[in-house]
């Protein structure tokens, strides 16, 4: 019976989240509050098992690990704009500036204020930082389009962000094992730099670059008819080079993250403007919206069967004060001197979303060193919570305020200039 309860609530929340985009498309609610606030009602449901990240570390490792990369697909397939230094200088701001000083300052607050240890408090910055390329959907890019020229600062900059930074974190939290296992020792720390920081990151890199140039030669310019699965498009090959280039990617040591990111911006570059690339990231937004849901009703599930047992006042404040004043701070430091204006930097600065990743890298990290588990489940759930119910609530309204006036601006400019011909 229960067997066949869980299929049931698996079939009504996919049917759900196909539906409740339409149904909550005028109210300020969007798709991951939503599941989460029907995950926590249905873990008030007597009869039905607890649901405990804690107790099933490895399936939580590795489903969420599943919904990133393909999130990390998604986000790389819609990016229009071309690679470049410049180009994405807003980019490498959030990942080389706000994203270290948003993980120093979150551990130094863990430790400050909630007392945890240091390897714990690494940890929980590091795991806290990333903007997640799943529930950031509401201030990301669209679909593919034709011209790069349309794609706006805001949702390039979340978007490139979130892509890049579930990878670049990585080392930090491989730091933070290290430093629970080893200790802060001058060898400890040189294999670490070494391993986890520099090859790592850069097998991540040219591994994903490589598949994804050769693949899409192969799909676009092959001589071969068979071989140009582009012309025949179907939605499952995106799912195919996600698992491909995750997984030769760790198995050459490097991180997958990265791999799965940079494939997909390559592929999209062989041939900038094919509609196949919005057959694929459609086909990889319908499976990733079904799977966010499970996740999202689970993660509800959890946060009412006693996830937050361990949560102390402390630890709460710790996540709203990256919510409402770390993330937002850094992330419009970083950006000052950028093509983004005042109100484009706070925006992108206060949406960078938790969730999903960091349930990911808490679990991973787990499995790996000793850490308290139970504050950590509970200051990193508390977070995401705070993260989905304040962004989701806020985000589309303030996302629609900036359109407009971008689209008034450039009214304004186009009137100018028509006026400047007539003289």
């Amino acid at each position: 019976m229960l067997y066949a309860l869980l299929f049931t609530i698996a079939g009504a929340s996919a049917l759900l989240a196909a539906l409740l985009p339409r149904v909550i498309e005028r109210l300020p609610v969007n798709l991951p509050m939503a599941f989460l606030a029907l995950g926590v009602l249905l873990g008030l449901v007597p009869g039905l098992p607890p649901v405990d990240p804690m107790a099933h570390e490895s399936i939580t490792e590795h489903v969420t690990e599943i919904v990133v990369i393909i999130s990390l697909m998604g986000a790389g397939l819609a990016i229009d704009r071309p690679f470049g230094w410049r180009r994405w200088a807003s980019t490498w701001r959030l990942v080389a500036i706000a994203m270290p000083l948003t993980i120093a300052l979150v551990a130094l607050t863990g430790s400050a204020l909630a007392g945890l240890p240091l390897a714990a408090a690494v940890l929980l910055g590091a795991v806290l930082a990333p903007t997640d390329p799943v529930l950031a959907s509401d201030v990301q890019v669209g679909e593919p389009a034709d011209d790069p020229t349309t794609e706006d600062e805001v949702r390039f900059a979340l978007t490139s962000e979130a892509g890049l930074n579930d990878g670049a974190t990585f080392p930090v939290v491989h730091l933070a094992v290290v430093l629970a296992t080893a200790g802060a020792t001058a060898t400890a720390l040189g294999g670490w730099a070494l391993e986890d920081l520099l090859l790592r990151s850069v097998v991540g890199l040219v591994s994903g670059l490589v598949i994804g140039r050769v693949l899409g030669a192969l799909f676009f310019r092959s001589r071969l008819h068979a071989l140009r699965l582009a012309d025949d498009v179907e939605g499952f090959t995106a799912l195919a080079v996600t698992f491909l280039a995750y997984g030769v990617t760790e198995m050459l040591h490097g991180y997958g993250f990265v791999a799965v990111f940079v494939a997909a911006h390559a592929i999209r570059s062989a041939e900038r403007s094919h509609g196949a690339h919005r057959v694929a990231h459609g086909f990889v937004e319908q499976v990733e919206r079904m799977l966010t849901a499970w996740l999202l009703l689970l993660l509800g599930a959890a946060l009412s069967d006693g996830l937050l047992r361990d949560l102390t006042w402390q630890l709460a404040l710790t996540g709203v004060l990256l919510v409402l004043v770390i993330r937002p701070l850094v992330g419009w430091l970083s950006l000052l001197g950028t093509r983004a204006g005042p109100r484009e930097r706070w925006v992108i600065g206060v949406y960078g979303v938790r969730g999903i990743g960091s349930l990911f890298y808490l679990s991973w990290a787990l499995a790996e060193g000793e850490f308290p588990a139970g504050p950590l489940w509970a200051a990193v759930g508390f977070t995401i919570a705070l993260s989905v119910v304040v962004h989701g609530a806020t985000a589309a309204p303030v996302v629609q305020r900036l359109d407009a006036r971008r689209l008034l601006r450039a009214r304004s400019r186009g009137s100018a200039d028509i006026a400047r011909t007539h003289v």
